[in-house]
């Protein structure tokens, strides 16, 4: 879960020094001209993505720009040169899309102005009219279930009724009615089989962990199994065999990686399927018939893929040999002879393939963004990193091309570097193709991504460390890797900036409030700055995960708890920020709301400490609209070029189209006054 509320703050009057005009910089203007990556390039629409193919096979659905936005476009098998769009939004891009069981229409999920109030829409391939199938206003649909043995009816989930709790509905997709099947009150979600029976509710407990209960043919429910508070990250339930009886889970309880396992309904036996000394299991692939797991992966260093017995065992070897580089599996056929893939190869965009099963052949579909071809593209490199404490950071560090001539993950010379904090905080950084890492790296940054104690799929022990550390030891550890990084000579002391969304926008604003000598800047994307108004104001659906937050945040709803929610606050310490800071808002972000930037804001101008503010009205948790995107990046890269010194592309027509408010500070960002007056 990505997060990323007013306390009283007796800021003192200490002024920071007053920043310099944007005048002169370290990069060479005629760089950005002629020889940068340019941004649009990075962060604009992709040419085509996300190929799924159909479960009858004979038609690839991807996304593809319409009229600059990204939308549903559907081809034959074998003629992709024959592709129509089949969708017509023309504000917000798709995303979220799928085919029916039955192949003959997509379904696609699709909000307002990043509200995440999405609907869920169905488009008929044949008379290609969009219909919303949850037309319900302030109302958050969840698909929770779909199977090919139930071709004309899904289970969707809708808080329309209350909004704290999703109610579970069939939805025909023939005739569009929805029935109720359950309601949603006191659960935080459901398993259903493969004929889309729910068999299994789960809810929360007190201590962070969840109860997950049986429920009969009767509809009765009855305890199944608990997951303690510890163990509630790194467990669950991975769905059911189509004999209805093999439950699969995947199960850190009684050991520290989590496993995965096959549970017997009927006689309750469990059956350890696979596992890792190093990891958790993460994905699987599951045999489109039957629901079969026959092979599953684990993301150390880099992810790879194990089959469980024969039934794949050869498909991954021949992908192995045949890719130089990682895979992922996006669909595969109900017959299961034909596979639509996603590679990543180091230095190359990425792209998207067919596998013919039968024929052991691989072809091309296309490549996400081909205007990268030929681009030198920065290396990633898998480091460990020890913390202060003996714990291992695994991480992912970029360097700008040509800065490491004998290719040993270590410049010659030591370069700026920007520490990229993932949001969550239980996620993880991955190794592999990386936007803004190759963004960054073409400006001339090194750049570096931790994964903190709280990241997942390292182990719960791993994850438990950082239960009530923000602000504290997960800090500790993004301090340890930048130690780490100027002790390697990737870069000098004063030139590091802390960058990230989310959780790392939180992490931003902590480091420029408690460590400010560490960093010479920081840009900080939907971070929330105050924990108690942050919890106090989190979406009404996310009711079922706020024992979770009591537990590894803070609780605030005692006194102890609002009391080291302010100790974790960054806008307790505003007073104490001394260097160059940007903060990016969407107005309509359900998980971090906007007073979380405006009340920092506020409080570093009553203590004269300048900032750069940036607001976006039309998005939510991030920015979805390219438009709005390249503005941002092209702000965060003249940002950056002030305060670092790295090369950064001129402005140009990166506005053009975008929403953006600049509410404070836009003397500090080189060619943005400028920009901003420009006629659009």
């Amino acid at each position: 879960m990505n997060l990323v509320r007013t306390a009283c703050v007796a800021a003192a009057l200490a002024v920071a020094p007053t920043l310099p005009a944007a005048t002169a910089l370290a990069a060479d203007p005629g760089k950005a001209s002629t020889s940068l990556i340019p941004r649009s390039d990075i962060f604009g629409n992709p040419t085509r993505a996300n190929p799924v193919i159909s479960p009858d096979g004979t038609a690839i659905a991807f996304l593809a720009p319409r009229d600059g936005v990204l939308n549903v476009w559907v081809a034959p098998v074998g003629a992709m040169d024959e592709a129509k769009p089949i969708t017509s939004e023309t504000v917000r891009p798709i995303f979220q899309f799928f085919w029916a069981p039955d192949s003959s229409r997509i379904l696609y999920l699709q909000d307002q102005g990043g509200s995440e109030d999405f609907q869920l829409f169905g488009v008929d391939l044949d008379e290609r009219k969009t219909v919303p199938l949850t037309p319900f206003e302030k109302t958050q649909a969840q698909v929770i279930a779909v199977s090919p043995e139930v071709p004309d009816a899904i289970l969707v989930g809708l808080n329309n009724r209350d909004p704290q709790w999703h109610d579970v509905h069939r939805l025909n997709l023939k005739t569009g009615e929805l029935t109720l099947v359950r309601e949603g009150t006191g659960y935080a979600g459901f398993e259903a089989d493969r004929q889309l029976n729910l068999r299994l509710a789960t809810r929360p407990t007190p201590d962070g962990g969840f109860q997950v209960d049986r429920i009969g043919k009767d509809g009765k429910t009855e305890p199944f199994m608990t997951v303690p508070g510890g163990d509630s990250l790194t467990t669950s339930t991975a769905g059911f065999a189509s004999d209805g009886r093999t439950l699969y889970l995947v199960d850190s309880r009684e050991r520290d990686k989590a496993g995965l396992f096959a549970k017997d309904m009927e006689t309750g036996k469990t059956s350890l399927i696979g596992e890792s000394g190093k990891a958790d299991v993460g994905g699987t692939l599951r045999n489109p018939k039957t629901g079969v797991v026959e092979a599953y992966s684990v993301d150390y260093l880099k992810e790879e893929w194990t089959p469980v017995g024969d039934a794949v065992k050869a498909d991954i070897a021949f992908l192995n040999k045949e890719i130089k580089g990682s895979w992922n599996v996006l669909s595969r056929t109900l017959d299961d002879t034909k596979w639509t893939l996603r590679v990543d190869q180091q230095g190359q965009p990425v792209s998207f393939h067919l596998y013919d099963r039968t024929a052991k052949k691989l072809e091309k579909l296309f490549v996400a963004r081909p205007q990268l071809e030929g681009r030198t593209l920065a290396a990633m490199y898998p480091v460990e990193i020890k913390s202060r404490d003996g714990l291992t950071l695994v991480s992912y560090l970029s360097l700008p091309p040509g800065s490491d001539k004998d290719g040993d993950g270590r410049p010659e010379q030591p370069v700026p570097l920007v520490l990229n904090v993932h949001g969550g905080p239980w996620a993880r950084d991955s190794f592999g193709y990386n936007p803004e890492h190759i963004w960054l790296a073409d400006r001339g940054y090194a750049v570096l991504s931790v994964n903190f104690r709280g990241s997942t799929g390292f182990g719960k022990a791993f994850v438990n460390a950082g239960d009530k550390q923000w602000g504290r030891k997960m800090h500790d550890d993004l301090i340890d890797a930048v130690n780490w990084a100027v002790k390697e000579g990737v870069a000098p002391k004063d030139k590091v900036a802390i960058y990230g969304g989310s959780y790392g926008g939180y992490a931003t604003l902590w480091g420029m409030t408690n460590t400010p000598e560490v960093f010479a800047c920081g840009v900080d994307i939907v971070g929330p700055s105050n924990l108690i108004t942050l919890l106090n104001s989190i979406p009404p659906y996310w009711a079922s995960f706020l024992e979770i937050f009591a537990q590894r945040v803070g609780d605030p709803r005692t006194e102890e708890g609002r009391k080291l929610l302010e100790e974790r606050s960054p806008l307790t310490y505003v007073q104490n920020i001394k260097r160059p800071l940007l903060i990016a808002q969407g107005a309509n972000d359900p998980r971090v709301k906007q007073p979380e930037s405006d009340q920092i804001v506020e409080a570093m101008k009553k203590n004269s400490i300048p900032v750069t503010y940036v607001l976006y009205p039309d998005e939510g948790h991030g920015f979805a609209r390219p438009q709005n995107r390249i503005s941002f990046y092209a702000i965060s890269e003249g940002f950056l070029s002030h305060c670092l010194g790295g090369a950064y592309e001129p402005v140009g027509d990166d506005f053009q189209g975008a929403s953006l408010k600049v509410l404070e500070g836009a003397d500090y960002v080189p060619g943005l006054k400028e920009a901003l007056a420009a006629p659009k």
